[in-house]
């Protein structure tokens, strides 16, 4: 049994990001952390750490998606290095992440028909209810759909999901020191 993980690098981080501002007391609230954009812009995700978290060895395929970062930003190295496959898209002329939800639900479905066998698991590190009609459609095929993500993830999607891991307990062991 393997387990194919697919992380949403911007949303994991960010969403992240608030939660810390809230544990650290720069936010009452999740919910006033998103009305007046409150983060803890020092909070950095350890990708050693969330890969070990996500499965460590029972990983079949780990893979971190995200927008091209600057020429200079390490990122990429440093989660390749940690053991993620590493999907990168271009930002639109907006600069504006595109496209990133969408390549992760085609590569899971598509994992699922053409790599995953009966008893293999998904692991979402996102939040999104996009994700829902894929999780629906993984479970009755037969395949467990966890995600692991904040408390304040799309409440459709964790009722749908196998099983919901709350990502808020670990928030200090998932940061970069």
């Amino acid at each position: 049994m393997a387990n194919f993980v697919y992380v949403d690098n911007s949303n994991v981080w960010i969403e992240g990001m608030r939660v810390s501002a809230v544990e650290r007391g720069l936010a009452p609230d999740i919910a006033t952390s998103f009305e007046y954009k409150i983060v803890d812009r020092d909070y950095r995700m350890d990708f050693g750490r969330l890969h070990e978290f996500a499965g460590g060895a029972d990983i079949g395929s780990a893979v971190l998606y995200g927008s091209r970062p600057p020429a200079n930003d390490t990122l990429w190295g440093i989660a390749k290095a940690k053991g993620f496959e590493v999907v990168v898209m271009d930002r639109n002329v907006a600069n504006r992440e595109k496209k990133i939800d969408t390549t992760i639900l085609r590569d899971i479905m598509k994992d699922s028909y053409e790599r995953m066998k009966p008893g293999d698991e998904v692991t979402l590190v996102a939040g999104d209810s996009d994700y829902v009609p894929a999780a629906e459609d993984l479970k009755a095929r037969g395949f467990r759909f966890d995600v692991a993500f904040w408390n304040h993830a799309s409440r459709e999607l964790q009722a749908i999901c196998s099983k919901f891991i709350s990502l808020n307990p670990y928030l200090e062991h998932l940061r970069l020191r």
